[in-house]
């Protein structure tokens, strides 16, 4: 008879399972944040409401206007 916490297998004793809670893996996180980071990307985080002219910078000319000749 094995002792306690233990069980025998194919005539060896082995160690029982041990209760554990769920945890989120290093590739669950990661596709998490990649998901979150793309949402971001496609629809953005800002509320509806919002106009799209507010987020947008004044636009400059790439070119400063010449004197005139």
């Amino acid at each position: 008879m094995p002792p306690e916490g233990f069980h025998e297998v194919r005539r060896h004793i082995r160690r029982n399972p041990r209760p554990r809670g769920k945890k989120l893996g290093g590739w669950t996180i990661a596709g998490i944040v990649a998901f979150v980071w793309l949402w971001g990307q496609l629809f953005g985080f800002g509320s509806s409401d919002s106009g799209a002219e507010t987020n947008k910078p004044a636009s400059t000319p790439s070119v400063s206007a010449s004197s005139s000749r």
